[in-house]
């Protein structure tokens, strides 16, 4: 489950903080230790273990993190979450990078736990998009599955959406699909996005994998269910939040994808003190 550009995005974060070195940190002797902890101040879920890790241990393999806690787990306000203890100048110097991180992540994460709470016992889906923070991608959508959602595409390459822009671009709904049968690779998953039952029937009647009901009310989400009847999934999207989750859920879509899940972020509040 873990990013494989973990130690990239990591790097990356190092280098715009630390840039030529960290000058404060310098003031510190060499060979001083020093030992903290990482601490939450309100409630949510934790995510950010890896990346927690890779940062500290990118500016010393001697700093040790025992985690108090794991992964995906609720936590609480004035928990103690990890204890660190090593070189003072390497922790120093990770510090905000590591926090930046495991904020961002467990924000995201716990505000996914709030929508897959709510689809419990459901067999709909929760989904997330591509309207991430820039860079953190794989990080963010590393969180969604944490929290309890499940990912959409990774990014363009990523299987074929074709959205209401793609379907005028080429033509008509008809044209996208035949352009996608023809141009996409084998095993490759083919969704098309619609707006009312009419373009429906039309995405119907040319064949594709999955169908995006976009913007529906909840008796029209309905009768779409009832149409296609279980011979492709189909995927609501728009306008949805914690507010109509679960009736958007009971009409039978089998996918809810909501955007404000990493776009909308909210970084959990936690804190790191030494001691």
């Amino acid at each position: 489950m873990i990013p494989a550009d973990i130690q990239q995005i990591v790097a990356q974060a190092l280098h715009e903080d630390l840039g030529s070195g960290d000058l404060t940190a310098a003031l510190i002797p060499a060979e001083q230790s020093l030992q903290a902890r990482i601490l939450s101040r309100e409630s949510g879920i934790l995510c950010g273990q890896p990346y927690v890790e890779a940062t500290f241990n990118a500016l010393s393999s001697a700093l040790q993190i025992d985690w108090q806690v794991s992964e995906g787990d609720p936590i609480e306000p004035e928990q103690i979450l990890c204890t660190i203890q090593g070189p003072a100048r390497a922790l120093l110097s990770a510090e905000r990078c590591a926090l930046n991180f495991l904020q961002t992540l467990s924000g995201t994460a716990t505000t996914v736990h709030q929508y897959a709470q709510l689809l419990e016992g459901r067999h709909t889906r929760l989904l997330d998009t591509r309207k991430t923070i820039p860079g953190l991608r794989q990080a963010q959508k590393y969180a969604v599955r944490i929290g309890g959602g499940y990912n959409h595409r990774l990014g363009l390459f990523d299987g074929i959406l074709i959205k209401e822009n793609h379907i005028a671009a080429c033509g008509g709904i008809r044209a996208a699909l035949n352009a996608a049968k023809a141009l996409a690779p084998a095993l490759t998953r083919t969704e098309i996005e619609v707006e009312n039952l009419t373009q429906l029937e039309e995405a119907l009647s040319a064949g594709v994998d999955m169908i995006l009901l976009d913007n529906f009310s909840l008796d029209t989400l309905q009768e779409a269910v009832t149409r296609v009847a279980g011979s492709i999934p189909l995927e609501a999207s728009g306008n949805i939040g914690l507010h109509n989750l679960s009736a958007v859920a009971a009409t039978g879509v089998d996918f809810i994808s909501v955007g404000s899940l990493t776009r909308n972020l909210r970084s959990l509040d936690l804190s790191l003190r030494y001691y």
